[in-house]
């Protein structure tokens, strides 16, 4: 029996098979039974097939591109995705089938070109460049906003809507749509905005997130310049302002064109079982290296690995089909459902998959569906920063995908000597959501509270290959799971979903919550009957009903 090591005030995991034959590790949610099936079946297989170097040239090539939906660099991503796919045998056979859904665009595809904010004297003098970016990968490129307008402006700055005159460029700390309405009503001639939300405050005290240039978004109706600025130019304008009087000059290029949104479906045909599918999902758009370059690098590499594997002999096909999909996130999950003639059993997302812990403070995260802890969390559960979903009871739709995925990162973190991680509640924002609206199970592997989130300083230097395969092993080995399940699986399963409802009920009792141990005792009724009916193939599909 090998034990925890506690080293100061980390600790370090090797093994731990607990009371029970429960396996222990640094995840912190319920425990896992100890075993060779479900999960453990792929994932030393996939952790030896999965190369991260490959990976992470992926998330290089994605994060050159502000990737928005149809635009340059969101093609050029998707081009890349399915050159790497067809080099590996997508699309040149039965068993490996590759689909490319064309779907008409929501308004014309937006590609920024250039951005530019500098400051002069009013009454002359050099300028001084403050931002600024002119190819894709330029640093600054966050500065304008998704669907924003080609400017040219020029005008005195203006810290207040009280003191804002015509002619003049509001900037505020606010967030551009809080301001923006009552900006052009008073004759602003621009807004320029350096709102930054707390969870992207630097958690090493080092003040990063200073530099940071929010990603944000405008409306296609906008037409009043809108440009994003870090606290730290806010503060340089504030202080040239209280000197003298000066000029800032706001300058955008963007171009938009008409094209279809593409959204590509590689998919593993399965071997006993073709017509139920597993699908899993990773959203090109955003213009992050974690967010979410890494979704869709790590998804392809495992799907190169699994297929390579599958081909030379090492992996046998699935039961059921596993469909990959690229595409622009939450309508990519959609498009792909309501395209599909098989039957979904479970979904999965990838989405924010490789950050750094040391350099962004990320933690790999779970994020279960729809069940009880999103009603009411109680220990071990809580919330990310992100905060809670809004769920009723009416939606609860028991099933055991979420034992699947915790064995699956437990086994991971055992077959990697260690990777402390963590599970929560739902709180909703990315594909397993759309999949959860149509009665599907469905879970998000996930990282946060990256201090880079949505910012201009998400970019490949704040990836960690390492962690990026870890996290990439573990979702691959959950689906394949699911899509493979087997009657050898199921008393893992169900042994580790027993621990779970111990954990549960004993929770709500302290707490003296009788509704919602009741409503733990149901799930994990219905979680049982849902994995019995996947890993035994029992008519009908295993919805836990």
């Amino acid at each position: 029996m090998l034990l925890l090591a506690a080293c100061g005030s980390t600790v370090e995991l090797l093994a731990d098979w607990g009371a029970g034959g429960s396996l222990r590790s640094q995840h912190k949610g319920p425990l896992v039974q100890a075993g060779e099936t479900g999960p453990a079946r792929f994932v030393s297989l996939f952790m030896e097939a999965f190369d991260a170097s490959r990976a992470m040239e992926t998330a290089a090539f994605a994060d050159r591109y502000y990737r928005e939906p149809g635009n340059e660099g969101f093609e050029a991503t998707l081009d890349h995705v399915l050159d790497a796919l067809r080099r590996v045998g997508f699309g040149k056979g039965p068993g490996l089938e590759l689909e490319v859904i064309e779907t008409p665009m929501r308004g014309p595809a937006w590609t920024p070109r250039s951005g530019r904010l500098a400051i002069r004297n009013a009454s002359g003098g050099e300028r001084e460049v403050l931002l600024a970016f002119d190819t894709p990968e330029g640093r600054a490129r966050t500065m304008l906003p998704t669907n924003s307008r080609s400017a040219s402006v020029a005008g005195a700055p203006a810290f207040d809507l009280d003191e804002l005159e015509e002619g003049r460029i509001l900037v505020t700390r606010k967030p551009h749509r809080a301001v923006l309405s009552a900006a052009e009503e008073r004759g602003a001639v621009a807004v320029l905005s350096a709102f930054l939300p707390s969870y992207n405050t630097d958690p090493t005290g080092a003040e990063r997130h200073l530099d940071a240039i929010r990603y944000s978004s405008v409306s296609r109706q906008t037409t009043l310049p809108v440009g994003i600025i870090s606290q730290r130019v806010f503060d340089e304008i504030a202080a040239r302002a209280a000197s003298g009087d000066v000029v800032l000059e706001f300058q955008a290029e963007v171009e938009f064109t008409e094209r279809p949104l593409r959204t590509v479906v590689a998919t593993i045909v399965g071997s006993e079982a073709p017509g139920a599918v597993v699908a899993v999902a990773a959203h090109v758009q955003e213009p992050g290296a974690n967010d979410n370059a890494s979704g869709v690098a790590g998804l392809l590499e495992g799907v190169r690995a699994a297929a390579l594997l599958i081909l030379d002999g090492r992996l046998a096909r699935p039961k059921r089909s596993i469909a990959f999909i690229w595409g622009n996130e939450i309508q990519e999950s959609s498009i792909f459902l309501e395209h599909t003639k098989r039957t979904v059993v479970a979904g999965f997302s990838s989405d924010m998959t490789g950050p750094s812990r040391a350099k962004t403070g990320a933690l790999p995260l779970l994020e279960r569906g729809w069940d009880p802890g999103a009603l009411t969390p109680l220990p071990p559960d809580e919330h990310t920063e992100w905060g809670a979903g809004r769920v009723d009871a009416d939606d609860l739709s028991p099933n055991g995908l979420a034992v699947i995925a915790r064995i699956a990162i437990v086994d991971v973190g055992v077959r990697a000597g260690g990777w402390e991680t963590v599970e929560h509640p739902w709180e909703g924002g990315s594909d397993h959501d759309e999949f959860q609206r149509r009665g599907i199970p469905a879970v998000l592997f996930w990282h946060f509270t990256d201090f880079a989130y949505h910012t201009s300083l998400d970019r490949l230097e704040h990836l960690d290959p390492a962690e990026l395969k870890r996290t990439s092993v573990a979702l691959l080995s959950a689906a394949f799971a699911v899509a493979d399940a087997r009657p050898g699986d199921l008393a893992r399963y169900l042994g580790t979903l027993d621990l779970e409802r111990r954990l549960r009920i004993d929770a709500a009792e302290e707490a003296g919550d009788e509704a919602i141990a009741a409503a733990w005792q149901a799930w994990c009724t219905g979680a049982r009957h849902w994995l019995r009916a996947l890993c035994l193939d029992l008519p009908g599909p295993p919805d836990g009903r």
